[in-house]
């Protein structure tokens, strides 16, 4: 298995963790905005900059253009601060999670070596929080590198849904997520129901598309060496284990 491929669930859960978090409605309650869902698509695509709800969805690629439409819509926070603010929420969970993880520092440096090195074609979500400065402390640094390495598999894996045959629904009917199963995530999204059944072709695509975006990914982590590449493996489960030790 490759690396990119071994690191990707540890690397899916430590980068979307701070969405659910303290800090999360924390911020989400100085957008005036009780409902996830606004605070969270402003935060995530702020990034992208003031632009129509459209081209949201177009990079977020998994959600309704009408769901992306009224949580982008309802959050009166400019997409500049929002994404700021989204970073430090990020930031701030790392420093509660990961403040007493002694390789952060090392991990934040492979990690920011791979991020450095990944073609952002077809990942405008990562080029965008790529580009959003660094904390100095590595706990907060880990995390916000995990958001964007998480952002890089995430466009390269719309583009791989669509190169297998599969709508983007489909997709999230088949996998889901790590709190919802595919039509609770689905119906969570906003898509309206009734949904189609996932047949044995549909699960065979997407399987499919999990190996396209292994593909995919995988330059970005080749820049390392063999001893870099093991460690990434080793410290990123560890840091996923602190952050969701109970």
């Amino acid at each position: 298995m490759s690396v990119g491929a071994t690191v990707n669930k540890h690397i899916q859960e430590l980068g979307g963790g701070f969405m659910f978090s303290r800090e999360a409605r924390t911020y989400a309650a100085e957008t005036g905005i009780e409902e996830f869902f606004g605070p969270y698509t402003r935060g995530r695509g702020g990034v992208l900059g003031e632009v129509d709800a459209d081209v949201v969805t177009a990079a977020f690629g998994f959600f309704p253009g009408h769901s992306i439409r009224t949580a982008w819509e309802s959050v009166s926070m400019p997409a500049e601060k929002a994404a700021q603010r989204y970073a430090q929420v990020c930031q701030e969970f790392g420093r509660r999670k990961l403040g007493a993880f002694e390789e952060a520092a090392r991990l934040a440096t492979l990690m920011e070596t791979v991020a450095a090195a990944a073609d952002p074609a077809g990942a405008p979500l990562f080029a965008g929080w790529r580009a959003m400065p660094l904390p100095a402390d590595p706990a907060a640094r880990v995390m916000q590198l995990a958001h964007v390495l998480r952002e890089l598999r995430g466009g390269l894996h719309l583009m791989a849904v669509r190169a297998a045959g599969i709508t983007p629904l489909q997709a999230v009917l088949v996998s889901g997520s790590p709190l919802n199963d595919g039509p609770g995530q689905a119906r969570w999204y906003g898509w309206p129901e009734p949904f189609e059944e996932t047949t044995d072709d549909i699960r065979d695509r997407w399987q499919e598309a999990e190996s396209i975006t292994d593909s995919l990914i995988a330059p970005a982590f080749a820049v390392l060496g063999d001893t870099d590449a093991a460690d990434l493996v080793r410290l990123t489960a560890a840091a996923h284990a602190a952050t969701f030790a109970r």
